[in-house]
């Protein structure tokens, strides 16, 4: 077994959803999954076959977006995994709906930091055992910093 690490694009902009699926109708689960929550969100997906012809099957309504989930989806050549990138919306809106796909089995990160999958390779294929997402904490936070993120929080509209 080989170990890899395998950095993934972030849209400009925006962010990526990475998870484990199992079912060929992910793309047009996922895709639904999207449209019908936020609907002006742009967004790709790209998802990996583990079996059969094992391409890698895509959509969205963004065709930049769509080309980078591919792009990851093939770096990452592990079967069964799925790459949405997304802009104009943030992955929170949409990670309930994508979890509530039937077919999806996990979610390994949904993020807008630079991202590194860690990537084992055997004979018969590759998967990914886990999400290096963004930097090691520089400290804890202090009670000026408690206060910046709940003004931030209310800024963006998450709280009131």
């Amino acid at each position: 077994m080989e170990l890899k690490s395998v950095r993934l694009e972030i849209p400009e902009g925006g962010n990526i959803i990475v998870g484990q699926t199992h079912f060929i109708k992910t793309v047009e689960d996922v895709y639904e999954a999207i449209v019908n929550t936020v609907p002006q969100m742009k967004f790709g997906i790209a998802f990996n076959e583990a079996s059969g012809p094992c391409l890698t099957r895509a959509d969205g309504n963004d065709a930049d977006l769509k080309a980078l989930a591919i792009r990851n989806a093939s770096a990452l050549a592990a079967g069964h995994v799925f790459v949405v990138a997304m802009r104009d919306g943030y992955p929170v809106n949409v990670l309930g709906r994508i979890q509530a796909v039937p077919e999806v089995c996990s979610i390994f990160c949904a993020t807008a930091n630079p991202v590194e999958a860690i990537v084992a390779e055997t004979g018969q294929g590759r998967g990914i055992l886990g999400i290096v997402d963004g930097e090691r904490p520089k400290g804890v936070e202090t009670d000026e910093d408690a206060r910046v993120r709940v003004q931030f929080l209310r800024k963006i509209g998450y709280k009131r």
